[in-house]
Parts: C-alpha cells; structure tokens; sequence
C-alpha cells in the first residue's frame, strides 16, 4: 500500500513537473516577434486613424485601436534611402559620406559597411530568426567593380545581418525591375543577361520619350522616361533580363505571400521582419481589386491597397496563434508627394484629402510634412491602447528594439538613437527624446527640440541625390531653398506658417548652437551609452 501511494505520489509528481515546463514558456519564446512595416512616402495624414476620410483604412484603424498611436512620430530624413538607413544603423545617414544622403540608384554599392552594428544583425545576436521582404534602397555590391546582376548580388541585406532577403534593389520606379532572393534574380534567363546603366542607354528597346505611344497607364517626366517596363517608363537604362521583369499590378500580393511564407516557417522561434512596402510611391499601379475604390485617384487606391496587405499580416498572425506576442511597427520612410515624375492624376483626383493632415511641406523637404509619419505599435501582451504624442524617431528603433530583445548597444554603435523602450510602452508620459534631427533634399538639415522648430538657412542644388536626371528648377525641390532661417513653435502654428526668429532670435541662435554641436560631437547620445 506504501509503494503504491508513493508510486502514486511520484507519477503525479512527475505529470505536474511535465505540464509546468509546458506551461512555462522557454526564455527565447519570452521574446516578442517583431515585424516593421515601413511603407514608402506614406503621409501623416493618410489614414483613417490620422484623420483621413476619402482613404479607407480599416485593418490599420484596428491596429492602432490596438496599440499606441504616435502623433509625432518621425522619419529621420524627407527622403527614403537616408530614412532607412537611419532606421537600420541607427544613425542620421548624414554623417556618412554623400552617397547614403541621397536616394540611390538602382546600381549603386550598399551603403551600410558589413560588419558594423545594424538592427537586424543585433537581433540575430539575440537569437532572433531575420528576414526583409519587398523594397531594400540601401545598395547592392562593394562598389569596386559594377553590380553584376546575372551572378552572386552581394554584399547586400546577407551581409548586414538578415539571414533572408526577397527584394527588389531600389524604388520601383527605377531599374533594374527585378526581384532578388538572397543573392540572385529571379526568374532570370542566362541568355538574356541583365545591363544596367544611370548614364547610357545600353538597348535598343524604346524609351519613354521616344515612344510615347507605347506607355500604357501614364505619361511621365524627361527623368522618369527611360526603359519602358511593363507599359511604364522608369529612371534608367535597363537590357535583358526579360523573363525576371516583375509586373507592377503583381507587386503586393508578392510582398504578402513572402512575408506570410516567412511568419510560417519560423514561428517557432523568435523573428525579425521588415516589410518594404512600395505604396504610394510612383509608380502607382493598384492590383485589380483596389482599383477606384478609394475617393481620391489612384494614390487613395495604393493606399487601401496597404491597408489590405496589413490586414493579411495580421491574419496569418492570428491563424498562427502569434499575435499576442508579436510587436508590429506600421510607418513610413518619409511624408508624402503627389506629382512625382508621373503624370497620375494624383493632384487632380486628391478631392479634398490632405495627405500631410494639413502640415507644411512634402516629400523632400524638412517641414514637418516632409517627415513627420505615421507611427503605430502594437504588442498586445505590453502596449495598452493609447493615443501619445511624445517624440519617436526612427532612428531609435535601434536602441528601443535591443532593450525589448535584452541586448545591450555598443558605446560606439547606433550612435544617434535613444532608448524609447519606456516610451513606447507606455512606462513614461515624459518626452525622453526631447529633440530630433531632421534631414531634406540636398543635405539641409533642421532642428525639432520640444515645441520649437529650426531650420537653417539654406542655398543648396536641391535636385543633389533626387535621382538621374532630376531638375533643380522642378517645383517638388524648389521649397528646399530657405533664403533666412526659420524659428516655428510648433505647439501654437503647427503648420509653420509665422517665423518667429525677429521675435526670439536668443532662442535661434541656442538652437543652432545645438544643431551644430549634434553634428559635429558625431553622436546623439554620450558615447558612454547613456542617451543626452
């Protein structure tokens, strides 16, 4: 009878050790999944839960119903390249050499070093699974000879820390029109061989100023009438390569069904997403089912058309049973544009809708239109539904994203960003960014600190790094040159429309004061590691 009360004891024992280590969940699972959404020229005012009425957003509504909703969350440049940069390294693209201040060609060489500290390769650290689907920009190959697109495509995402890359090299508006998983194109006929050129026209296919007639959608400006692709003129010159050529109306379903591929074969483990997507950038093409459904032209379709990729994500995430430990990151590379080199109907078919939600500025330029984005997280096990309007960069994901995965930066990695973990959480209703550095067309640069904003004088080439071709005389950078400086309160003229400088030019000169030591000190933060 002892024996077997003890035997009894000793299995039930044994049944509780075994159902508390399931129970339990393993210190990596402790980890959340993270995925970054980041589209491209998406603006503040864009969706519905910024304000927007003539764009539906529902799936993205939700999320940020969800989640923490930023009204002063910002990309760290106006353009995309420097943005994504920023959010990759951690550091204002800016104190690099030029070419990762401008917006790279589709044959440029990677601008991020292997090697040095990224995002995702401090997440690999942590033991996270790493992957980027859709738009990359940042460069491909070492710059030493011309990027060989019939062979091995590398250095690239690989060799900065992602363990798998389903790209496309730069915007879609430029060539080459290909897609590249890992290290090769895909699709790609070794008898047909890809020849890329920013300069020359390498084929005798017919471009965009030379037949017109043969565009399908839209017409386009002298710098966006290069090759002609899929009924679409681009910016340069592009041979060969025919079978691999993507198909814009094909583009998001793509990045949708290699996203979910990706959630599906590493859900198990903790892992690491960015999600490029390519809407509203030009050239705007919705996919069947997205075209005129929004009330505002082709740039509303696009955007519903994100929404709608969104929503996929999020499904798979529930029908995988891994939303509650995901944090999702939805926001974009910079503010909006509506003409763009294409000649879409963006402008005429807007209908009253104001992509900037009514700020100053666009694309390309330091107003608070060129980079204030939205900015959305959602982690329903640690984020309470909120609406905040502290500072967040997207530089500080760096720093923020090794505290939520439990790495420690380096002193002297990720140089400008801070640790917003507590904000973004919602541990602190203080602004522990309490400034930001924002980067425009041409290199001009301006200073967010608290509710005042300052903006250099500036007498700069402003089409420098627009892309081949681009036009200083084009009204899109003609903003970008500020005869005198600039002093706006943001919290009283949010659309900076007085300057304040005659009024408080003590307060001008502390600011640009300030701006000038951040740049010269080459870091944001004491290179103790502790943040200014």
């Amino acid at each position: 009878m002892r024996y077997s009360y003890n035997a009894c004891f000793v299995t039930l024992l044994l049944l509780t050790i075994s159902a508390l280590s399931v129970a339990q969940p393993s210190k990596a699972q402790t980890k959340p999944n993270i995925i970054i959404i980041l589209a491209d020229d998406l603006g503040h005012g864009d969706l519905g839960c910024y304000g927007a009425t003539k764009i539906q957003s529902p799936n993205i509504d939700r999320l940020a119903a969800a989640g923490v909703r930023f009204t002063q969350g910002y990309a760290p440049s106006a353009t995309c390249t420097p943005s994504r940069y920023s959010l990759l390294t951690g550091e204002y693209a800016w104190r690099q050499k030029a070419k990762t201040t401008s917006i790279l060609d589709g044959d440029a060489p990677l601008c991020i070093e292997p090697g040095r500290p990224t995002l995702p390769a401090m997440l690999r650290k942590a033991g996270y699974q790493t992957g980027i689907v859709g738009k990359w920009h940042l460069g491909l190959g070492d710059g030493k000879t011309r990027v060989d697109f019939n062979g091995e495509v590398k250095p690239g995402p690989l060799e900065i820390g992602f363990d798998y890359a389903h790209i496309i090299p730069a915007t879609v508006d430029r060539v080459p029109s290909v897609w590249i998983e890992n290290h090769h194109v895909i699709g790609l006929d070794p008898a047909d061989p890809i020849q890329v050129s920013y300069v020359t026209n390498l084929s005798d296919e017919p471009t965009g100023l030379q037949r017109p007639d043969l565009l399908t959608r839209y017409g386009a400006d002298k710098q966006h009438s290069c090759t002609i692709i899929n009924g679409i003129s681009r910016i340069g010159y592009m041979k060969g390569g025919k079978a691999a050529r993507f198909k814009d109306e094909e583009l998001a379903s793509t990045v949708v069904a290699k996203s979910i591929e990706f959630i599906e074969q590493r859900k198990d483990k903790p892992f690491f997403l960015e999600v490029g997507l390519f809407e509203p950038h030009v050239p705007r093409v919705a996919e069947r089912p997205f075209v005129g459904t929004s009330d505002c032209g082709v740039r509303g379709d696009v955007i519903q058309q994100i929404d709608w990729e969104v929503g996929e994500i999020m499904k798979a995430l529930d029908r995988l049973h891994l939303a509650t430990n995901t944090l999702i990151i939805l926001t974009s590379d910079n503010g909006p544009v509506l003409f763009d080199g294409y000649y879409d109907r963006s402008v005429e078919d807007l209908n009253g809708h104001q992509p900037t939600g009514g700020l100053r500025g666009w694309k390309y330029l330091t107003f608070e239109g060129g980079c204030r984005v939205p900015f959305i997280a959602r982690w329903p096990e640690q984020i309470k539904p909120r609406v905040s309007d502290q500072l967040f960069s997207l530089v500080d994901c760096f720093a923020t994203l090794a505290t939520i995965a439990g790495q420690e930066v380096p002193a002297a990695a990720a140089p400008d960003s801070l640790d917003l973990s507590a904000v973004l959480l919602g541990k602190t209703t203080e602004n522990v960014r309490d400034y930001t550095v924002l980067h425009g067309i041409g290199g001009a640069l301006a200073l967010r600190q608290g509710n005042w904003k300052y903006i250099p004088a500036t007498a700069t080439d402003a089409a420098g790094g627009a892309g081949s071709g681009a036009n200083a005389s084009d009204a899109r950078f003609a903003a970008a040159n500020i005869p005198e400086p600039l002093l706006f309160e943001l919290a009283t003229d949010p659309k900076e429309e007085c300057n304040l400088l005659p009024q408080h030019s003590v307060k001008a000169a502390e600011m640009a004061k300030r701006l000038e030591s951040i740049i010269t000190q080459g870091t944001s933060r004491k290179l103790s590691g502790t943040q200014n």
